[in-house]
């Protein structure tokens, strides 16, 4: 009798084991969790595969598991219907999805705005030909400095890096890259007379002002990531001046992993856009991690330790304070970018005039 009462408990024992496993791996919620899918810009794929973010969305029910690929390739050339939800970089181009595929809502759970990763050696040569002030570029004095074809060499007092190429901003593609088309956006403002591109007749003109700033560099990649990796590895020869996100830059020094060295800076352009990282959802659970990105304060703190700015300021302001970063708390010179139609339309008028041959060389 003894034998088989220690039989029945072993198995009880070994039931309530196997019951533990299982709710654990569903979150603790004591259901499948729900798997949701999503399409994202490349920025925010180390946020997603996070496990403490993995963790909360597990406390609500759901396992996200995410693709990636530039901002314009999400709202033109993807599948979007495999998805739950598609979450790219810029307001416009989840302005045109959420139109194409009958969204009723967006979401916003977080920004960054555009930078510009270079060095102390550049800064102060910069500074010296009155286009620097202090951590601001001045893009109307850039856009001067281009339009002669200035090189680094022929800069007043340019001891540190006499390079004989073209005094440009790295970008990346484009054609295919969402922060090359903030770039624009903001080139073209001031390139208008300080006015964001609104009609058919502007597009024209602005596209052939500024696109030797994107021509002229030669090759570009096609990830903000890419260019942004070799200003961290191959120094200044390789990259002056890159034009990046915010949230790049510090999330590299929130997490004090000496990827930024002392004589690395962050300028901000003058104007700027913010990068609006916007949530388009397609079901209920695509809803539901919008609503959580911008709602839950966990994963507001862990955005924040991701470099982007929330809703709730006090996130990154607090990421600011504890690892001293000299990123300001908020900037002034913001613009809006144009409306999706009008910067697809500059795109397109730049690619035109590249394959035409009518503008291009090398820097």
């Amino acid at each position: 009798m003894k034998r088989w009462i220690g039989v029945g408990l072993a198995l009880l024992l070994g039931a309530a084991v196997v019951v533990a496993v299982v709710v654990g791996n569903r979150g603790g919620t004591g259901t499948e969790l729900a798997l949701v899918r999503g399409v994202i810009g490349s920025e925010k794929k180390p946020f997603f595969d996070d496990p403490r973010v993995q963790a909360v969305f597990a406390r609500h029910g759901l396992r996200v598991e995410v693709d990636t690929a530039g901002s314009r390739q999400i709202a033109t050339a993807v599948d979007l219907k495999k998805y739950g939800f598609a979450f790219p970089s810029s307001a416009p181009a989840a302005e045109k999805i959420k139109r194409d595929q009958g969204a009723s809502r967006t979401f916003a759970p977080f920004s960054s705005p555009m930078a510009i990763a270079t060095f102390t050696p550049i800064v102060d040569v910069l500074t010296k030909a009155g286009v620097v002030r202090g951590q601001i570029l001045d893009i109307k004095k850039y856009l001067d400095l281009v339009a002669k074809g200035t090189r680094w060499d022929k800069l007043p007092g340019n001891t540190a890096y006499p390079a004989r190429k073209r005094v440009l901003l790295t970008t990346t593609d484009l054609r295919t890259s969402n922060s090359a088309a903030m770039y624009l956006a903001i080139a073209g403002y001031v390139a208008n007379s300080d006015d964001v591109v609104s009609t058919s007749d502007q597009v024209a003109k602005v596209a052939a002002d500024v696109a030797p700033l994107f021509l002229d560099q030669g090759y570009s990649e096609t990830s903000t990531e890419a260019p942004f990796e070799d200003y961290l590895s191959l120094g200044m020869g390789k990259t002056p001046m890159v034009v990046i996100y915010e949230a790049q830059y510090a999330s590299r020094l929130f997490a004090a992993d000496g990827a930024i060295r002392s004589d690395m800076r962050l300028l901000y352009p003058s104007p700027t856009v913010l990068s609006k990282h916007t949530l388009v959802p397609f079901s209920a659970q695509g809803t539901e991690v919008g609503r959580l990105l911008q709602e839950d304060p966990e994963l507001g703190r862990l955005a924040a330790t991701y470099g982007f700015r929330t809703a709730a300021p006090k996130a990154f302001d607090d990421m600011v304070a504890k690892t001293k970063a000299p990123l300001p708390p908020s900037l002034v010179d913001v613009i809006e970018p144009p409306a999706y139609e009008r910067l697809e339309g500059m795109i397109t008028e730049i690619d035109k005039l590249y394959r035409s041959g009518a503008i291009g060389g090398t820097s």
